[in-house]
């Protein structure tokens, strides 16, 4: 950031091009001496007010805000709006799009569905409702599964996988213990789910990895299929996953799948 960049005159006998102190107080419009303790890390009980100042003059990124936020030791409350959900840009959806014919998905660490392929509606997607969408309006695979009667959910094992998934989602959780969007999400799940709420209050911890899960579907039966994920790059702590059959009867019900129209 420049003087030029904010519409401030550069002034003589400068030493940096970047702003001075002074500058960034006073666009951020608090005292430079509050902002120089913050600089040096001070304990000045920085408030998220203040902080998002502080980002708007700098003109920060999600990530270099939520940095911001870590470093002065405040919860990180993004405002839950449309434009705060992840854009999936033409060539991510290209990537799921080109995995046919192995259902992929993109998913955040709170397992919103962020995009998928057509398999993968197919095949954990059976009603014309839909996914359920969880509380901020993005669809959810554990809102889904919690909330869906035990004979149309989709995964076979549920009494295993389940609390599986319930284990990764905490160890995501540890990165964001406080954060309003999630300790909001955690609680109406429990509200909704009292299967979800016991899972949660047993303190389990997973990381992800490459399993195999049976699904059933009412077309070709169960079908067995190991799930990978795959980091994405700039996209922090979203994956893809990919499900491959892995026998020759869930390749065929894959291959059934992936012809039937609809």
């Amino acid at each position: 950031m420049t003087p030029e960049d904010v519409g401030m005159p550069p002034g003589l006998r400068r030493r940096t091009p970047g702003l001075r102190r002074e500058e960034v107080a006073q666009l951020s419009g608090v005292g430079v001496t509050w902002y120089t303790w913050l600089e040096q890390g001070r304990p000045i009980n920085a408030s998220a007010q203040v902080l998002d100042a502080v980002a708007r003059t700098l003109r920060l990124d999600r990530p270099e805000r939520e940095h911001l936020y870590h470093l002065a030791e405040v919860p990180y409350a993004p405002d839950r709006s449309a434009s705060d959900v992840p854009e999936v840009s033409p060539e991510i959806q290209g990537i799921l799009d080109a995995l046919d014919p192995l259902p992929a998905v993109l998913y955040n660490a709170r397992y919103d569905v962020l995009a998928t392929n057509v398999l993968y509606e197919r095949l954990l997607i059976q009603d014309r409702q839909g996914m359920d969408t969880g509380p901020f309006g993005i669809r959810n695979v554990l809102w889904a599964l919690f909330s869906m009667p035990g004979p149309k959910c989709p995964v076979v094992d549920r009494k295993r996988e389940l609390p599986l998934m319930v284990a990764q989602l905490r160890g995501a959780y540890g990165r964001h213990v406080g954060e309003p969007e999630w300790e909001e999400f955690v609680r109406r799940l429990a509200e909704v789910s009292s299967e979800f709420a016991r899972l949660w209050r047993s303190g389990d911890v997973v990381p992800p990895g490459t399993r195999v899960k049976t699904f059933r579907h009412e077309l070709v039966g169960e079908v067995r299929l190991t799930s990978v994920s795959l980091s994405v790059n700039g996209m922090p702590e979203c994956r893809i996953v990919t499900y491959t059959p892995s026998d020759e009867e869930s390749r065929r019900g894959i291959e059934i799948l992936r012809r039937a129209k609809g």
